[in-house]
């Protein structure tokens, strides 16, 4: 027993002794397991959702990094993000960015993607709505903090969003889509609006197409649908239409009535731009 003590122990002092004299570049691939998202000049990781922001009530407080939060710097909390990411945050309403840095955890909440430090949510005027729907990208690390300019291709990013109907997306999109993207935003924007006026009847024909941009159990929901839609596009005719599905009335926000399925293609790829799924439906016409 005396002889097997002496014969293991001298075993674990040679393991030991030779796990000491590997090199220390071979400790370091060990130690990084786990996987981080890099900057990448041929794809854009972009993230789609809603943002908040947290202030004055946790400043100074330890973050989940280990740092202090300061609510007058410009960084921000992500559920899985690695610490020190840099986004560029836009509200594609307001046309603002920011770069900010991760340094915290969250938010758990209300299906959001993002909590800004304060002063990082003011100039996409997050601090007054208290939140608000932003689109963000994975930058360089060598990004400046603060704010600047949104990008160019802003649209391109939301258009390229493989589930706008979702509360938020992750999703990357690479450089080839992105310039294809351009170029097919470009040529549907190109497209004539149909122009529809309450109480005239479209010229004769087989089928006609709408666009669909929601259906609503709650009237309410669909009246403040069809309001948004009106104030993006005052040119844009958008009506309710009430149906019963399995004994629930629903509303369907309709626009328009257009002669061919590429004129109401050109109208939904623009709701895209703002954020608006929908879908082209044929429908008999009058």
């Amino acid at each position: 027993m005396i002889l097997f003590r002496r014969s293991a122990t001298s075993v674990f002092f040679l393991s030991l002794l030779l796990l000491l004299a590997l090199p220390s570049s071979v400790w370091a691939r060990r130690s990084h397991t786990t996987k981080t998202w890099k900057f990448s000049a041929n794809a854009t990781t972009v993230l789609r959702g809603r943002a908040s922001w947290y202030g004055r009530e946790f400043q100074g407080r330890r973050t989940t990094s280990g740092e202090r939060f300061n609510r007058f710097q410009y960084t921000c909390a992500h559920r899985t993000l690695p610490f020190g990411t840099r986004l560029r945050v836009t509200n594609p309403h307001s046309g603002k960015s920011v770069v900010v840095r991760v340094s915290d955890r969250g938010p758990y909440r209300h299906q959001r993607i993002l909590d800004l430090a304060e002063v990082a949510a003011r100039p996409l005027d997050i601090v007054r709505l208290g939140a608000a729907t932003v689109v963000a990208e994975v930058v360089d690390d060598e990004t400046p903090l603060g704010p600047t300019d949104a990008p160019e291709n802003i649209d391109v990013l939301r258009a390229a969003d493989p589930q706008p109907e979702a509360a938020f997306a992750t999703y990357t999109v690479p450089t080839e889509q992105s310039a294809a993207l351009t170029d097919s935003l470009a040529a549907a924007a190109a497209q004539p609006v149909v122009p529809i006026v309450i109480g005239t009847l479209l010229k004769p024909a087989t089928t006609s197409f709408i666009v669909q941009a929601g259906t609503f159990a709650n009237l309410t929901n669909a009246q403040a649908m069809q309001a948004k839609i009106e104030s993006l596009d005052e040119k844009l005719e958008v009506n309710l239409s009430e149906e019963t599905i399995d004994a629930r009335i629903m509303n369907r926000v309709l626009i328009g009535q257009f002669g061919t399925r590429a004129e109401a293609e050109a109208v939904r790829r623009r709701l895209m731009l703002w954020g608006i799924g929908g879908l082209v439906r044929e429908i008999a016409s009058l």
